[in-house]
């Protein structure tokens, strides 16, 4: 059992997927035009979106947020947590939930490398997918990024193993929410963030980095509305920039931006949201659906 022995807010419900339960937040009217679905970056869970959901919502637009296993209010999984075991759960997710159409995949940080898993495997369901400050397979192998990746690793995995003795919680109140999130949402990530069961598998899939970008080699098909946007703030060098952006360039049906002002984390939040919808709003349009 993970992090749910209850679910311990009002936002969501949990899902038995066969077993063991994930945690899903719906939002927005359901209808024939595709699902919006969110995959969190290391570390995240489903409210990392909040603010996105409520602001496709009010646009009549459906989306789907979740807790990966382990992670926040959902049930543990087996190891692996690479992005073979991610994607057959999120495949498992949406069919116990009913969810059979069409889908817009939207995913943040380390999430680029599991929708270059998932994508591939479902690619007659995922109409557009859209990269916020992503990550991409091939960042481990450049030289100072994969540094940089090989040295979270070592650190994740000590933070992971020692999680237990509660230092998570104390470090919650700090920088539980860089996001800016808010209401309930903001509490529920910090309170999340806290948990050292939410610590623990977080590092489990950290520690698998290696093999979701080998999983993940394969480019996504050009003929795939690809949008990447990306945080103006964010200290990267150009050539891993340009690594971000290749996806989008190599899609016929491709969408760019950088954000000014925003960072890895507040992309997401209330202050820099609008320009992941325009992306999303990009892919739905070129996708003709």
């Amino acid at each position: 059992m993970g992090a749910s022995a209850g679910l311990h807010t009002s936002r969501g419900e949990l899902i038995d997927i066969g077993g063991r339960r994930l945690r899903m937040v719906r939002a927005g009217p359901r209808s024939a035009r595709p699902l919006i679905v969110f995959e969190c970056g290391a570390w995240g869970c489903a409210a990392d979106w909040a603010v996105v959901q409520d602001r496709l919502a009010a646009k009549g637009l459906a989306s789907l947020a979740y807790d990966r296993a382990g992670l926040g209010f959902s049930d543990a999984g087996p190891t692996p947590r690479d992005g073979r075991a991610i994607a057959a759960d999120l495949e498992a997710l949406l069919a116990h939930a009913g969810e059979s159409g069409p889908l817009i995949m939207v995913g943040h940080s380390m999430a680029g490398l599991m929708l270059r898993v998932f994508t591939p495997r479902n690619r007659e369901r995922v109409k557009g997918v859209v990269l916020v400050d992503a990550v991409t397979p091939d960042m481990i192998e450049h030289p100072k990024a994969g540094r940089a990746i090989h040295g979270y690793r070592r650190a994740m995995d000590l933070v992971g193993r020692f999680s237990h003795l509660g230092f998570m919680r104390p470090a919650a109140l700090v920088i539980g929410d860089l996001i800016g999130l808010e209401g309930e949402a903001s509490a529920e990530k910090r309170h999340i963030y806290g948990l050292a069961s939410h610590a623990k598998w977080a590092a489990e899939e950290v520690q698998a980095w290696p093999e979701t970008s080998a999983q993940g080699r394969e480019p996504f098909d050009p003929n795939l509305p690809v949008a990447v946007v990306t945080a103006g703030a964010s200290r990267v060098p150009p050539n891993v920039k340009a690594m971000q952006r290749a996806p989008a360039r190599q899609s016929a049906a491709g969408y760019e931006v950088d954000v000014p002002g925003a960072t890895h984390a507040s992309l997401l939040g209330r202050a820099f949201a609008d320009p992941i919808i325009a992306g999303i709003d990009h892919v739905m349009a070129e996708a003709k659906v």
